[in-house]
């Protein structure tokens, strides 16, 4: 009976669980030995008081080494945790605006939309027509580019101004820091 050449799912296989003959093998001190006979691998390993652990499984023939397996795993988990903690979750603000919204409160709102941007979440612009109001759609479309303008330092359209039924809609994401640099260069 051939056995696939397959990782677990429980993560590598160590000593035992090992079970392709031979393997190549690298020490404890990352130097490869070369290509051995699986007790013989075993063997090294158990003199050294290491585990043999399988780190390429579906290489010809497979890729082990020599290492603390208990260190080895709480490395991995501690690497994993870093990766985690650097991840940034970008969540979409929705702010609304009417066409015909006050200039005081087209400015509180541009306010609340760049300090959105700031903290580096996107910032999707919804304006609502009611009633007679779908027959001036222009004049949404005229304030989705008021703010357009009014942003433009801070951010970058993701999604144009567009009709969407009875509603316009926009979308802004924070600048990166490049292009916060470029301009920084073109205005002086």
């Amino acid at each position: 009976m051939v056995r696939e050449n397959y990782a677990s799912n429980t993560g590598p296989r160590v000593n035992k669980e090992i079970f392709i003959d031979p393997v190549r093998l690298i020490d404890n001190n990352g130097k490869m030995v070369g290509v051995v006979k699986l007790h013989k691998a075993l063997e090294i390993a158990e003199s050294v008081g290491l585990d043999l652990v399988e780190v390429s499984p579906n290489a010809k023939p497979p890729v082990c080494k020599i290492l603390d397996h208990g260190k080895f795993k709480f490395e991995a988990q501690k690497k994993a945790a870093k990766a985690k903690k650097k991840q940034k979750v970008i969540d979409i603000k929705e702010i609304k605006f009417r066409p015909n919204i006050d200039t005081n409160d087209f400015n509180i709102k541009i306010k609340s939309v760049i300090k959105f941007l700031d903290a580096g979440d996107k910032v999707k612009i919804t304006l609502r027509y009611r009633g007679r109001e779908m027959a001036h759609r222009d004049l949404g479309i005229k304030i989705l580019n008021n703010i357009k303008e009014e942003t433009q330092y801070k951010a970058k359209v993701e999604l144009e101004p567009k009709l969407e039924g009875r509603q316009a809609i926009m979308i802004l994401a924070p600048e990166d820091k490049s292009s916060k640099e470029k301009n920084n260069v073109n205005k002086t």
